[in-house]
């Protein structure tokens, strides 16, 4: 039996408000984000709606360009866009609360 052929795997993920979507892909050592999203959209076929090409990738949290490598075992994520901006939503509530009395 031969050795397993030099790789890694990875993780791809994106979410929506009612389900998360996980693939597991095997790459090769040399592979980039879009290789693995390119595995990741072949093995999800047509069903999801996913934005493979417009949505903003990142690795464990951290975004990242879709040129760059990724390492053996990493979270490869697909971000949606917010709704509204978290500190907007915060300013709107303050004031709200401010014009009440409320501290």
């Amino acid at each position: 039996m031969s050795p397993p052929a030099p790789g890694k795997r990875c993780v791809v993920a994106y979410a929506t408000r009612a389900r998360q979507y996980l693939w597991s892909v095997e790459l090769p050592l040399q592979a980039s984000i879009a290789d693995a999203l390119a595995a990741a959209r072949a093995a999800a076929g047509p069903a999801a709606a996913i934005p493979w090409d417009s949505a903003p990738v990142g690795i464990f949290g951290e975004p990242r360009a879709r040129t760059d490598s990724c390492a053996d075992g990493d979270r490869i994520e697909l971000y949606r866009p917010l709704r509204r901006d978290p500190r907007e939503r915060r300013r709107e509530r303050v004031q709200r609360e401010r014009r009440s009395g409320k501290s």
